[in-house]
């Protein structure tokens, strides 16, 4: 009998190995970021949180002239933590303008204060159900951060999301929002046949039909919307100048760098917050 029961520990043991680990109260209190992960198991595939010890340093003051949006993003997620009313957002526009970098900013800005971020990859979204029954009951308030978001028609994390939004049975939680990036203000692709759903009534009043208004619904169901622009040449200099300085350049070698940083965003075809920051660590990196 005493033989059974050895082997049944053993195979209880193997199956143990091959489960996710549930985080311990350390693990909560230790991280201020997380990643949504999915583990292959014998009972399939399962989604358990991992805590990120490495996260980006960025604050507010490193992001230069997006002043308007780092005020919305600031007053949201303030609000937030603090209790009071407020928005998921959807932050959509240029590529490499500070997009992403704001909601890591918003984190260092607020971790002292309870603030916790998640990150959950697109095809994960489906799973948006199992992560809010995970962290509804946690005195911390955290943002389920979902990264250069776009769909494309039938994927299922697209229903997920917008059902997470505003449309499940369930209330929203007080304790958790949803802070999303994108290229695509309206997150589904757009094409020229989606034109010839629109429709004229009797007044000649022009409106959108159903696929238009799908493709609208799910950026409509975030409260506040956020966009970004490539910054002007002036002040694609000033990024460069700022993080010049952050790798510890003298003025006079940073006013050297700026043919080269024009050069450097030419070459690339964008000037961006992105480039700016690329090419900076390029030109501190061969200084002696």
């Amino acid at each position: 009998m005493s033989d059974k029961f050895d082997r049944l520990d053993n195979l209880l043991q193997r199956l143990d190995e091959w489960m996710p680990k549930s985080l311990t109260e350390k693990d909560w209190t230790s991280a201020v970021a997380f990643r949504w992960r999915r583990k292959d198991t014998l009972l399939g595939k399962l989604g358990y949180l991992q805590p990120v010890h490495h996260i980006s340093g960025i604050t507010f003051k490193d992001l230069q002239h997006i002043e308007r949006q780092t005020d919305l993003i600031f007053k949201n997620t303030k609000h937030f933590v603090e209790g009071k009313p407020a928005n998921n957002v959807l932050l959509t526009g240029a590529r490499g303008t500070g997009k992403s970098s704001l909601i890591k900013a918003s984190l260092n800005e607020f971790a002292a204060q309870g603030l916790r971020l998640v990150e959950v990859d697109k095809e994960h979204l489906t799973d948006l159900g199992d992560i809010t029954d995970l962290l509804a009951g946690r005195p911390e308030k955290f943002i389920i951060f979902c990264d250069d978001l776009s769909f494309e028609d039938g994927e299922s994390g697209y229903k997920s999301l917008k059902s997470a939004l505003d449309g499940s049975i369930s209330a929203q939680v007080d304790n958790i929002l949803i802070y999303a990036t994108s290229n695509r203000r309206h997150l589904l692709p757009e094409y020229m046949s989606d034109n010839e759903s629109y429709r004229h009534d009797a007044d000649g009043e022009l409106h959108p039909g159903e696929v238009v208004e799908e493709k609208i619904s799910l950026s409509e169901r975030f409260g506040l919307w956020i966009s970004f622009y490539p910054p002007k040449q002036d002040e694609y200099l000033d990024i460069v100048a700022h993080w010049l300085k952050h790798f510890g350049l003298s003025t006079e070698k940073i006013a050297a760098a700026k043919p080269e940083a024009l050069i450097w965003a030419l070459e690339r075809g964008s000037r961006s917050g992105r480039v700016a920051w690329q090419f900076a660590r390029h030109w501190a990196g061969q200084q002696d």
